[in-house]
């Protein structure tokens, strides 16, 4: 019987086209699907494409596998994950590897991890961005687990991954959870991007006054430039597209309510346990929040408001342009912040140049400024921010004036742009020289005797606030 070199199972749309993608490029692939109308699908309509072993139950899936073998989950994060992981691993011998390739919390990836080494099982968490058309054409992969897993999977994916200049945006993350972490951190720059390029269009709208087919133009401009990205590009075919049914722009008759699937949420959640300023892409998933509480929303149509209305002058989308890079720059920075915390917290040794090298194709947030950070953590690995990198240094510094000019006419309209604000805030936040929270301790020490340290010497201190006001050690 001739043996698969690796097997999916889990045949949903994303499944199915990684499935479809490895047969493309002359690997065996052995076919499971809980119901198994779907694996004879696949086979009966893309049979053609390569060689695929279709398999009806989870022992003759698992048959059907060389050694060592691989075996792709591509179902449901959280309990269908574990479900499938507890029905397949029984079946599997030491050497073996279990591949997760959903959107897994790192969290539930590292415990994972840790219960299937010591049964000898590989498990490798992969990130793998691109959505459908990229699973089927080459996605972005970020596969973590240990290096002896990838020595066995690695040419696999690197292989079906997309290429940039020839070279795979495929690379071993780290250990563990790393791959699902990176993956994690990845969506929530999207978030931020998304949000970004939303504040953009309604400031264009409603400042500019500019109709969505002209607003479609200006993003097809600015994907000629610095901006130019898969984002960029998609947001001018909406734009310009109309909607068939009513003859209206098709932006006008979609909701406004944005929805999520959890991982914008994750990585603002495991940021503030690492301690880390990732305010951009919290304001991006709270946006989405606010966009959901339609009664909230209509509760408050009749607060009062400044009047709208086009702002003189021709320059608002230049100025748009600048705001618009220099806060995707803060996204960028603070979702590579947090990857860098991420490793040092977990001991992963995530190489930040290889995971800017490979988001520049196959993902969501590719975009031509990756290789930009790319060439800056190439330079010094060991960079504090990205905003710091003389190149990027320079972008924001000629971008500042514009900047601030578009959100204070945003403010002056009524116009939310959370992003584009809270962007500019942290950057004025590390610029600064002193911050306030010189009082903000002052008040803890006050109320709560929580200790603060002084600017002349060292140690803890605490001040009798309640009785002479005397200075002691904390």
């Amino acid at each position: 019987m001739e043996m698969a070199r690796i097997g999916v199972t889990g045949l949903a749309v994303m499944g199915r086209n990684l499935a479809r993608n490895l047969a493309r490029h002359g690997h065996s692939v052995a076919l499971h699907n809980r119901t198994s109308a779907r694996t004879k699908a696949l086979v009966e309509e893309f049979g053609g494409e390569g060689t695929f072993i279709p398999a009806d139950t989870p022992e003759a899936f698992v048959a059907a596998l060389e050694r060592p073998r691989r075996l792709v989950i591509m179902v449901k994060a959280g309990g269908p994950t574990d479900a499938v992981i507890d029905e397949f691993a029984p079946l599997l011998d030491p050497g073996d590897m279990i591949v997760d390739g959903g959107n897994a919390n790192f969290t539930d990836t590292r415990r994972r991890e840790a219960a299937l080494r010591e049964r000898g099982i590989h498990f490798v968490g992969t990130g793998i961005s691109g959505g459908e058309e990229g699973a089927l054409h080459g996605p972005s992969i970020m596969p973590g687990g240990s290096a002896e897993s990838y020595t066995a999977l690695g040419p696999l994916l690197e292989d079906i991954a997309a290429k940039v200049d020839g070279t795979p945006c495929c690379t071993h993350v780290g250990p563990d959870g790393a791959g699902h972490f990176v993956k994690m951190v990845h969506n929530g720059i999207e978030y931020a991007d998304m949000q970004l390029i939303a504040e953009s269009y309604d400031l264009l709208r409603h400042a500019a006054g500019l109709a969505p087919a002209e607003i479609a133009e200006v993003f097809r401009t600015w994907n000629t430039g610095r901006l130019e990205s898969y984002l960029i590009e998609i947001t001018a075919e909406v734009l310009a597209h109309t909607d068939v049914a009513t003859g209206r722009p098709f932006v006008d008759v979609v909701l406004d309510q944005a929805e999520q699937k959890g991982t914008g949420r994750w990585t603002v959640q495991t940021a503030l346990d690492l301690g880390v300023p990732v305010s951009g892409i919290a304001e991006a998933v709270f946006a989405r929040s606010v966009s959901g509480h339609a009664g909230l929303r209509e509760a408050a149509q009749n607060l009062p408001g400044p009047a709208r209305g086009p702002v003189a002058g021709s320059g608002l989308a230049d100025a748009v342009e600048k705001a618009l890079y220099a806060s995707k720059i803060v996204a960028y920075a603070q979702g590579f912040h947090q990857i860098q915390a991420g490793s040092a917290e977990y001991g992963w040794d995530i190489d930040l140049g290889a995971m800017a090298a490979i988001w520049r194709g196959g993902c969501i947030i590719r975009a031509r400024f990756l290789d930009r950070i790319r060439a800056a953590y190439q330079a010094d690995p060991e960079t504090p921010t990205l905003l710091t990198d003389a190149h990027f240094t320079e972008a924001l510094g000629d971008a500042q004036d514009a900047w601030r000019e578009v959100v204070g006419t945003a403010a002056r309209l009524g116009i939310p742009v959370p992003g584009f604000s809270t962007a500019l805030a942290y950057y004025d936040s590390l610029r600064a020289d002193r911050l306030p929270a010189a009082l903000t301790q002052a008040q803890r020490d006050y109320f709560g005797a929580h200790t603060y340290r002084r600017v002349d010497r060292d140690g803890s201190f605490h001040t009798l606030w309640g009785g002479d006001r005397t200075e002691v050690t904390g």
